[in-house]
């Protein structure tokens, strides 16, 4: 009967491979979620007294709302198809607001960005909710316990939110009739805020970063 050696020992470069790469796939993610809505090219812009131009959309309609006489042809139009593109509302100026129904500080700035809409929205300027992250029944449940009546698109994600540079919600950003991003606040804004944000859209003045009230992060 021949003699045996030792068995032979198994070369670990199969498990080690498969580690390493187990290691990179979660590097990546790590780094992912780390880089996810760290854009911050429109506050640098504006901190430096420009006006970027506003990240183009186009997102379902979630609630039509109900438009002042002044925004019917512009804003209208732009509804009628279901869907709504940023550029569709060139020549409007334009309040975009970050929000979802799960968000608490939302339901505090809820009744001011109704009464700038009933204030500003017969003057010609526009109110879109940007709703995120959120069920459908949910967010229109939530627009109609608070009586919101401009009208909201829906970002099943966050997508947009990640072009503007979004960290939390609330957030509102306030773009001039050219397109252009003159102002945002950042967390629940105030009367005097949304004022002045909506005086820089009309004229297209920059008014800057202003950093508003609570905020919900979500990045």
């Amino acid at each position: 009967m021949e003699a045996t050696g030792p068995p032979a020992r198994r070369r670990p470069w199969g498990r080690w491979l498969a580690l390493g790469l187990a290691l990179l796939f979660v590097a990546l993610l790590i780094y992912g979620l780390a880089a996810k809505g760290t854009n911050d090219a429109i506050d640098s812009a504006l901190a430096d007294g420009h006006a970027p131009r506003a990240p183009e959309f186009t997102l379902e309609v979630l609630e039509r709302g109900t438009l002042p006489a002044r925004l019917e042809d512009a804003l209208g139009t732009a509804l009628a198809d279901g869907k709504v593109s940023l550029s569709e509302l060139r020549g409007t100026p334009v309040v975009l607001n970050l929000w979802a129904s799960w968000c608490t500080p939302c339901r505090e700035e809820s009744p001011r960005l109704r009464e700038g809409w009933e204030r500003f929205g017969p003057r010609g300027v526009a109110f879109l909710g940007l709703n995120i992250q959120d069920l459908r029944g949910d967010a229109r449940a939530f627009s109609d316990e608070f009586g919101l009546t401009y009208p909201s698109v829906r970002d099943a994600r966050r997508g947009v939110a990640d072009d503007y540079g979004a960290t939390g919600i609330p957030e509102t950003f306030f773009v001039d009739a050219r397109g252009r991003v003159v102002a945002h606040v950042i967390g629940v804004v105030s009367r005097s805020e949304l004022a002045a944000g909506v005086r820089a859209a009309l004229s297209g003045q920059v008014a800057g970063t202003a950093s508003g009230g609570r905020t919900f992060d979500v990045r």
